[in-house]
């Protein structure tokens, strides 16, 4: 059974720890914990993650945030993944700086990922890993807030936040989204 894993971010070295790049630092996280690296692939980089009988394929697309849906669609082309088995991981300005939420679809919030996502999928019914970023910005300045770098206290805290989504991601793929979010929503 194959699954694909999708952080949300930018490439370049600018967008790098960014707010917006969570995605991206998540999906690294999860390589690292299970000792496999990334390769440039066609529309982003990705590696394999063997699970319990199951195939986590991990994707950083290089499509830019604003064509993410591109990048998604020929991965499960390629891979031959259900939009069950798909699970996107992105940050939310909704979500106070931390706070985890798996859903099992849901708008787009305004988030240019999602929105694409949502464009090519023609749906919105796609599990996603949210991951809250706070919304501590002066008005008119989401854009530099989201691809912003974290705070100290923010930077000090992802590893165990990262390491929390992890988990979040192997239970999605070995217990499925109701106890997955039963267990871990609200935590």
């Amino acid at each position: 059974m194959k699954y694909l894993i999708v952080g949300l971010g930018n490439i370049g070295n600018e967008y790098h720890d960014t707010r917006h790049n969570i995605g991206f630092t998540i999906l690294d996280a999860f390589a690292k914990a299970s000792n496999v690296f990334f390769e440039e692939n066609r529309y982003g980089a990705t590696c394999e993650v063997k699970l319990k009988g199951r195939t986590l394929v991990l994707l950083k697309p290089s499509t830019f945030m604003n064509l993410s849906g591109n990048a998604l669609r020929y991965w499960m082309q390629k891979e031959n993944v259900p939009v069950e088995n798909v699970l996107v991981v992105v940050d939310d300005l909704a979500l106070p700086f931390g706070t985890l939420r798996l859903k099992p679809k849901g708008s787009d919030a305004g988030h240019n990922g999602l929105k694409n996502i949502q464009d090519i999928l023609g749906h919105s019914n796609y599990a996603r890993l949210r991951f809250g970023i706070g919304n501590d910005f002066a008005k008119g300045r989401q854009v530099e807030y989201v691809l912003g770098k974290w705070s100290d206290e923010q930077s000090a805290a992802i590893p165990e936040r990262a390491e929390r989504c992890v988990e979040i991601i192997k239970s999605f793929c070995l217990a499925g989204m109701q106890l997955t979010m039963t267990q871990f929503n609200g935590r």
